[in-house]
């Protein structure tokens, strides 16, 4: 793989991503790759993932299916990437490509559209807007549950939807991008530990854990700068991050949720309720104060802080490798 290519790549990307997003009027007519890839995860779920089978059989099944997966999605990376070269503006249309499986874009309108709809229809509206992006059950939130659930959830997509598709499409190309969507959309949809999915899905749940390992860390620290540029108590971010990340039920999700925590001085994740069922993790920043809605606003901004340094990084690399 040309690192300097796939960084050029990349960082075309980003800024496409974050000038342009996800044009709703296209994926109206055409089908987003993302979700082709879920349709082919549903299909093998559906196919493959019968529950009268041995748990041992299901677990293998499992297996096979995102060896398939990841394969197949690498193997359409290789081809777009192998056919653009050499081409006029090759470079670009690749990161034009890339920039699809990006989410600065969508995931700032999301979060954000949480804070316009309580400011327009208070809590109901707030509620239904915060069920767009999280699981948990938004009957049960008050103000304070909102505006920790968007802000939970902006900190740990900024990991797995902005810096590790980032990193793995520097690191191995247009493919390793692509791969990589793949894993992270099998966890999301069969990487549960449910009676259905926990045989199933499982191999597709440590995947997920171990290709978001760096990325996650990596995300942490690139909010803890954020902070620092932005006037935030960075010392703080930094502080909660190593003190509490390790204690998240999630191997990955507490290091960029406690660097926001820390920067915002708020207690995020903590109990939550799944389906009628709560989970009682641990605070990270504990010693933080309850999230407001106003508080939206902060994350976002250390968010879009965060989001720049991060193709600050990338061009960083390119330049590295170009020299």
């Amino acid at each position: 793989m040309d690192l300097a290519h796939n960084a050029a790549v990349i960082l075309i990307a980003l800024l496409i991503d974050a000038v342009v997003g996800d044009p709703d009027a296209v994926w109206r007519r055409f089908a987003h790759p993302v979700a082709l890839i879920g349709r082919a995860i549903g299909w093998a779920d559906a196919r493959f993932n019968r529950l009268e089978l041995d748990e041992a059989v299901r677990r293998r099944r499992g297996v096979w299916t995102l060896v398939a997966l990841v394969v197949s999605a690498f193997a359409v990376g290789v081809a777009i990437s192998w056919s653009l070269r050499g081409l006029p503006y090759g470079v670009l249309i690749e990161g034009a490509i890339a920039s699809v499986f990006l989410a600065q874009n969508s995931l700032h309108r999301h979060v954000s559209a949480v804070l316009k709809a309580w400011r327009a229809g208070g809590l109901e509206a707030a509620r239904t807007a915060v069920s767009m992006i999280v699981g948990r059950d938004p009957k049960r939130l008050d103000e304070a549950g909102v505006a920790r659930a968007a802000i939970e959830s902006c900190a740990e997509n900024f990991a797995d939807g902005v810096i590790a598709p980032m990193v793995w499409g520097v690191a191995l190309g247009l493919p390793g991008l692509i791969a990589y969507k793949a894993i992270n959309t099998a966890d999301s949809m069969i990487g549960h530990n449910s009676e259905r999915h926990r045989a199933f899905g499982w191999a597709s749940a440590r995947f997920d854990d171990w290709v978001n390992l760096a990325p996650a860390r990596l995300s942490g620290a690139l909010i803890v700068l954020a902070a620092l540029l932005t006037g935030r108590p960075w010392r703080e971010a930094w502080r909660a991050m190593l003190r509490d990340a390790p204690r998240h039920a999630s191997p990955n999700a507490g290091w960029p949720e406690a660097a926001m925590g820390g920067a915002l001085g708020l207690a995020l994740a903590g109990p939550r309720v799944y389906a009628g069922v709560k989970v009682d993790d641990p605070y990270m920043n504990a010693g933080g104060g309850p999230a407001r809605m106003e508080d939206i606003s902060r994350a976002l901004a250390l968010f879009r802080a965060a989001c720049l340094l991060g193709a600050v990084a990338v061009a960083a690399v390119w330049l590295l490798v170009s020299a």
